[in-house]
């Protein structure tokens, strides 16, 4: 060993712990190898890590909180070892048995959902505690995904009796009659999101017998006005492009029993030029009230491949210098 290296054992279990902390042909010890310069040499129940003392800690820190995640049963996939690596960059390491172990809603095929950053896990239990939550923030942080993950558990849990998604149809100005078709072939491609995400949640068999008994409605948010809804969940989607008497509309019809998460990004705004955003403008009205609570998500909360958050930050550097 050369002088500045250091070498520290984890002993595990079993030697199917041991398997399942490397990954299925050693996946897990890829993905580690390019966050790290450390060897990793399993033998027998016990892994070696080996390199300099700073990411020999780190990864033996790392190995320790996945070996703990193990004994609890839980399964481990490559984007829990993504995850984890994150956290521990970022000073979070703390924060991995706390999010891993918060299971939110197990899909049809075996998906387990659950929070993936520190800010995911915040507009959780935000949603869990509040009436009313907006979600703000940039793509692919989850916000549209998880509200509706929480509505779907709650409309199987009988805690509300319906599921009602909306958002604004921007480009056809609300008036949708222009388009061919029914009012479903209207604003299917503004909603197409929605539907991909109720599809994953539910299986289609159980997406569409909800919808025959009435208890899951996708409409635009035009459709919304001069209603009342009682005993529901309500998620409004894209929320930056509502105007202000669109916003205060909407936020106005939440019902006795019902709850409401509004998502958007407000660097995303796309109305027409002269029309201001509601949903900037609620962030001035609404805080500071019981019951209401705003969750912003970051470019670190973002769960997409990991060049989505290279793009947005480099999107967000250009418009900074175009600015100045």
């Amino acid at each position: 060993m050369k002088t500045n290296e250091s070498s520290i054992a984890i002993k595990v279990d079993n030697n199917e712990q041991l398997q399942q902390l490397l990954g299925r042909f050693d996946q897990h010890i890829n993905i580690i190898d390019r966050y790290f310069k450390v060897k990793i040499i399993p033998q027998d129940n016990n892994i070696t890590i080996i390199g300099s003392s700073d990411e020999t800690e780190k990864v033996a820190l790392l190995f320790q909180d996945l070996l703990w995640l193990l004994r609890q049963q839980q399964r481990l996939d490559a984007a829990d070892v993504e995850t984890a690596i994150k956290l521990l960059f970022e000073g979070q390491a703390n924060k991995i048995r706390e999010l891993f172990t918060d299971l939110v809603f197990l899909t049809p095929r075996g998906k387990k959902i659950k929070p993936q950053t520190v800010g995911q896990k915040k507009y959780l239990d935000a949603i869990r505690k509040n009436d009313i939550v907006f979600g703000i923030g940039p793509a692919g942080t989850g916000k549209t995904y998880l509200a509706m993950t929480m509505a779907v558990k709650a409309l199987k849990e009988k805690s509300v009796q319906r599921l009602i998604l909306t958002r604004p149809a921007v480009e056809a100005g609300e008036s949708l009659g222009f388009l061919p078709g029914d009012l479903e072939d209207k604003v299917e491609p503004y909603l197409r999101p929605l539907y991909d995400a109720l599809f994953d949640l539910l299986g289609i068999d159980v997406y569409r017998h909800y919808l025959e008994k009435g208890m899951i409605e996708v409409a635009p948010l035009a459709y919304m006005r001069g209603r009342t809804l009682d005993d529901s969940f309500i998620i409004l989607d894209e929320a930056q492009n509502t105007t202000v008497q669109q916003m205060k509309m909407f936020l106005t019809r939440l019902g006795f029993g019902s709850r409401a998460v509004i998502t958007g990004d407000i660097t995303q705004v796309d109305l027409p030029r002269g029309r201001f955003s509601g949903l900037v403008q609620v962030q001035t009205i609404l805080q500071g009230i019981p019951g209401i609570e705003f969750v912003y998500l970051t470019e670190k909360d973002i769960v997409r491949h990991p060049l989505v958050q290279k793009i947005i930050q480099a999107y967000e550097m250009f418009d900074h210098q175009q600015q100045e």
